[in-house]
């Protein structure tokens, strides 16, 4: 289905639509209004009939090219553009560039009751000469019961009704007629939703002190539509339908991970952080620290220059930052910079559907990478577990949808087992985060675990949570004689295996010099022992030197001797 020029298509065969530019109508009404047909729009006082009409031609005028034609037969064109201007339309702009024109007709009911006559040929012609006058595409009549409150003749009121609905069909203009809501009936008059193509009926109602505005498709000739009843918003910026069952379980699942500002944390979660586009819970006791982990998630998030939307339904802006400041989170910076926006209020304020609806527009305003919701317990003060848990889950499959991060906080009672959440929503939970009150040694301390993490491999210890004023951390596992240590018994444990490790350290230093110094003593032994080896070795060197000459000494001597006496003995024989 794709939006072009002035007409919304499914196929050549499916009823060709035009589009209002409502924020959620179009999703719900399949593409819009019947194109070139009337369309009942009815309901009680206060629901919005008028805004919901007139922002229906502003848009047409302004996105589609269409213009429109507005007659009201109550309140006078200059009382409805006083009326609509706080929506931010501007219709004497429209109407000064012919997009628009406004005509108010006045109907004198005793005029008709004591001629006993009616005929809408005058009405016919006052309309066919605005709608030519600037090519007009779209028509409002505001209200019928305006103009037939004369007529008593029920006969006579079909007749006129139908001939107006079949004026309207044969001008091919897109045509929304408003209606009172009556007695047990759609209409005043019971008929009108019979002839009309389409017919949507609007309800303002108080439940538990809270007044919530719906909308309902009742019926719509040739073409699929949303039944539920659907709510939706009149503000500053016009009206916003919220298409709560028409989000699908088709969202992207990203293996992109991102940090959760904690490092400790991060390497909890196989030291990579949450999956972008996925639902995080943290859930615990008050004062176990919930905000302080989504401010620091946030705070990561805005240093990545990704955009956060951080809804909080118990404190104000102002004292959310001031108290961040106090454990080194500085959120200030990120607002001046417009990476981080604050909507603070009650959902008791406005009601679930009302609250729904504005996150809606926020998150489609301002397109965020993440969204906080703090804390989400808060929504079943404003309805029941039922209605809490079907608000809360639209809220987590809008979000997937847009692959937009949350993280959700939730207040837990303290008693009964930690693993259960008083907006029942466990189930939708991508990554669940526990923050609980350990109690130990006469104190009390903050332990933080993870219970479960979707599509990754986690961490199943149990870390002490320290709240400090340079930020979270997360204390590594201290394991005592009986268990995990916390708090001052660990601070105390520490202290005792630091001392038992400087004796070690001392013993093994003293061991260390002992063998040092036998080593030493070893060393100049060897050198004692060399030198008078030394010396030994010089003198019996110097001994065998002179053995070995005496003994060359003698044989020199022996020899001389021998030779002498060979010479004496041949001289003695010559003579």
């Amino acid at each position: 289905m794709t939006k072009t020029g002035k007409t919304f298509k499914r196929s050549n065969l499916s009823l060709a639509k035009s589009p209002t530019g409502i924020r959620g109508f179009d999703e719900v009404t399949g593409g819009g209004l019947p194109l070139g047909r009337p369309t009942l729009l009815c309901g009680g006082p206060g629901c919005g009939k008028t805004v919901l009409a007139t922002e229906f031609l502003v848009r047409g005028a302004m996105q589609y090219n269409e213009p429109g034609v507005f007659m009201c037969f109550e309140e006078t064109a200059e009382e409805l553009i006083k009326n609509v201007a706080s929506l931010g339309f501007n219709l004497n702009e429209l109407v000064a560039r012919k997009r628009l024109a406004l005509d108010y007709v006045f109907v004198e009911r005793s005029e008709i009751e004591e001629t006993g006559e009616y005929d809408l040929e005058g009405l016919f012609v006052r309309l066919n000469h605005a709608i030519d006058s600037i090519g007009a595409k779209r028509v409002v009549l505001d209200t019928i019961e305006a103009l037939f409150a004369g007529l008593s003749n029920i006969a006579i009121l079909r007749a006129e009704l139908r001939r107006l609905f079949r004026w309207l069909k044969e001008k091919g203009v897109t045509a929304i007629v408003t209606g009172e809501r009556g007695d047990g009936t759609l209409t005043r008059h019971g008929l009108e939703e019979y002839v009309s193509d389409c017919v949507i009926v609007l309800d303002h109602r108080v439940t538990e002190h809270v007044a919530t505005r719906r909308l309902r498709i009742v019926k719509y000739r040739g073409s699929f539509h949303g039944t539920n009843e659907y709510p939706f918003l009149i503000e500053e910026h016009g009206v916003s339908v919220v298409p709560i069952t028409s989000i699908k379980l088709e969202s992207t699942a990203s293996a992109e991970r991102i940090s959760t500002g904690i490092p400790q944390l991060d390497a909890m979660l196989g030291r990579k952080g949450y999956f972008r586009g996925s639902t995080v819970l943290v859930s615990g006791p008050a004062g176990t620290g919930k905000t302080s982990v989504a401010a620091q998630f946030v705070d990561a998030a805005c240093r990545r220059r990704e955009r956060c939307l951080f809804f909080a339904t118990e404190e104000s802006s102002s004292q959310i930052l001031r108290n961040m400041r106090s454990v080194g989170i500085d959120l200030d910076m990120w607002l001046s910079k417009d990476l981080l926006r604050f909507h603070c209020s009650r959902p008791t304020t406005l009601g679930l559907e009302m609250y729904l609806v504005t996150m809606h527009r926020l998150v489609t305003e301002f397109k965020p990478h993440v969204v906080v919701v703090d804390p989400i317990s808060d929504f079943e003060a404003a309805g029941t577990h039922t209605e809490a848990k079907g608000m809360l889950m639209r809220v987590v499959d809008f979000l997937k949808m847009h692959q937009t991060t949350a993280l959700l906080t939730s207040l837990t009672s303290g008693s009964g087992s930690p693993e259960f959440t008083e907006a029942r929503i466990s189930s939708l939970i991508d990554t669940w985060l526990l923050l609980r009150n350990l109690e130990a040694s006469g104190e009390r301390n903050r332990g933080l675990y993870i219970l479960k993490s979707r599509g990754m491999p986690h961490s199943n210890q149990i870390r002490e949570f320290v709240l400090t004023d340079h930020r979270i951390e997360l204390a590594d596992v201290l394991l005592g004689p009986s268990g995990v240590v916390i708090g001052s018994a660990r601070a105390t444990q520490e202290a005792q295996e630091k001392a038992v490790a400087l004796n070690r350290r001392n013993e093994i230093e003293r061991k260390q010099s002992s063998l040092e110094h036998k080593r030493k003593a070893f060393e100049a032994r060897i050198a004692a022992l060399q030198a008078e080896f030394a010396a030994e070795a010089q003198e019996l060197e110097a001994a065998i030197l002179l053995e070995e000459g005496q003994e060359k000494g003698r044989l020199h001597a022996r020899t001389e001797m021998a030779r002498r006496r060979g010479t004496n003995s041949t001289k003695e024989t010559q003579e």
